[in-house]
Order: structure tokens, then sequence, then C-alpha cells
């Protein structure tokens, strides 16, 4: 089993800037995916931004240029992934979901969600 606790979430205005942490622990394996997901009331659970444990990342193109992940797997039993949210836009406003994925064939494992709201 692995745990997922997230943290950072909360009420900004347009323009301003959050960082989320989530912090993995349990049943790691060396080479995972983290990433971050994000729902909206009413819309499909959509990705935002992974990384893996080499280090590549990807992004949705409506993060790019504005969003950052990185990770910090220093720990041998915890691995954090973080995103910097930098430009927020109202259309940023949703639950904030962390995952990882145990590779080859893990299983996947999901945070409880952190709430980002951008005022306008």
């Amino acid at each position: 089993q692995v745990q997922l606790v997230e943290s950072g979430g909360g009420l900004v205005q347009a323009g301003g800037s959050l960082r989320l942490s989530c912090r993995a622990s349990g049943s790691i394996f060396s080479s995972n995916a983290m990433g971050w997901y994000r729902q909206a009331p009413g819309n499909q659970r959509e990705l935002v931004a992974t990384i893996f444990s080499a280090g590549i990342t990807n992004y949705a193109d409506s993060v790019k240029d504005r969003f950052t992940i990185s990770r910090d797997n220093t720990k041998n039993t915890e691995n954090t992934v973080y995103l910097q949210m930098n430009s927020l836009k109202p259309e940023d406003t949703a639950v904030y979901y962390c995952k990882l994925q145990n590779l080859p064939r893990g299983n996947a494992y999901w945070g409880q969600g952190t709430q980002v709201t951008v005022s306008s």
C-alpha cells in the first residue's frame, strides 16, 4: 500500500501563485510516475502534469509555461512531488489530486485532493 498526503491548496487571486505538495510513503517502486490531476465541478478529472522517477516531465497544454512539477526522491521510503503554480487563472479552479503509479505494472494510488480556488 501507498499513502499520499497532499497540502498547499487554498484561495488566491488571479495572477497569483500557489505551491502544492504531495508526500508518498509505503510500497513505492524505484521506478514510478507521480503526477497531479484536477477536477472542476461538472468536468472529468484531467491530467495537469506528471514526472517520472528518472525526471522526465509532461504537462497539459493549458498549464505549460505557468506550472512546474518537481520531485524529491532523496528519502528511501518517501517520494514527494511538488506543483508550483504561477500566473493562476480562474479556470484553474478545481480539486487537485496527486497520483502515484508504480511501474512497470504496479498499482496506482490517489491522494484525497486539495481545493484550489482562483478568484477573478
